[in-house]
């Protein structure tokens, strides 16, 4: 099967971070060894445009949507901090993409803790950058997107026609409770990726919002998993009630998730429950917890079928991000 393959889930670092590592530098307020380690146990983070390219290749996969990596969301920063180091990110990834335009697109990180801010960077980004979007967190300091707070940014995206790929950064539900055995990863952002589904369900977000678009990372975590116990608290439970008229499984087809469920029986679960038009190609490259050949991986699967495979390899993201 002769397919074209694009990746709304890879991430990079900018060059000028790398080089403040090399440097002994801080970065916009982050010290070198901070940075050195968050990257130390994935050397292809260090790698060149080029050398990605070449792996990229090797692993058949056409297009990145690159997205700088979540560990420079730094939402508990001075917010004039992070635009500034955001607004680094984005033009580097933006560079990018002029001079690869046929491998890459881009994504852009924005001040969240500054709604104002975080609006008016993504305005730049995809208006002036030509980047198709942003990747967030699951939270911003402790607060969930069904935060009035957050409605005016909502509403630009949907102007916009911006997309917001959702990825955990920093510590998640589970980390409080166990940080051993790469819990707070291997759990934890599941965990996370179901109370991000429920705060926009929930809290009326995408009844308010009916075009915004959300790509949930590592397929929704535990989303699909746990919808039927949501159903049963909107049942009987008034304040479930209390912005939605629908049960919240009627909303699963309104997000968009990666393929990243390490799983077939996962996959094959979550495209039966949320269709499959709403599934895109997602590896979480350059990371230890990336699928090792995703392309192999997807293609070699019985219970997909051609249309199935071709959807979630290149035809929904085309849709989607106009690549």
């Amino acid at each position: 099967m002769a397919v074209r393959v694009l990746d709304v889930h890879a991430h990079i670092t900018p060059a000028s971070a790398l080089r403040a590592m090399q440097s002994g530098d801080n970065w916009f307020g982050v010290s070198a060894p901070t940075l050195y380690n968050q990257h130390r146990y994935n050397p292809r983070t260090f790698w060149t445009p080029e050398q990605r390219i070449a792996d990229m290749q090797s692993l058949g996969v056409d297009v990145h949507v690159l997205s700088t990596n979540a560990n420079m969301y730094s939402y508990d920063l001075d917010p004039d901090q992070t635009m500034a180091m955001h607004r680094e990110c984005n033009e580097y990834v933006a560079q990018l993409t002029e001079e690869y335009p046929e491998r890459f697109a881009g994504l852009a990180h924005l001040p969240m803790q500054d709604v104002g801010a975080a609006i008016e960077e993504l305005t730049r980004s995809v208006e002036q950058l030509g980047l198709k979007g942003a990747m967030i967190g699951d939270h911003v300091n402790g607060r969930t997107f069904d935060d009035p707070y957050f409605n005016p940014l909502w509403a630009t995206a949907e102007r916009l026609g911006a997309m917001f790929l959702i990825h955990q950064g920093g510590g998640t539900v589970v980390s409080h409770r166990l940080d051993r055995y790469h819990l707070p990863n291997t759990i934890g952002n599941l965990a996370d990726r179901a109370v991000t589904f429920a705060s926009f369900v929930f809290g009326g977000v995408m009844d308010r919002y009916p075009n915004l678009r959300i790509c949930l990372c590592h397929g929704g975590g535990y989303a699909c998993y746990g919808i039927g116990r949501m159903d049963r608290g909107g049942q009987v439970r008034p304040e479930a009630r209390a912005n939605i008229d629908q049960p919240p499984s009627a909303y699963l087809s309104r997000f968009y998730y990666d393929c990243l469920t390490h799983s077939e029986e996962g996959l094959r679960m979550l495209i039966d429950m949320v269709g499959i038009e709403q599934i895109v190609f997602g590896t979480d490259w350059p990371f230890d917890m990336c699928a090792d050949w995703p392309v192999s991986w997807l293609l070699g699967m019985e219970t997909l079928s051609r249309h199935e495979k071709e959807s979630i390899l290149f035809a929904n993201l085309e849709r989607l991000l106009n690549i």
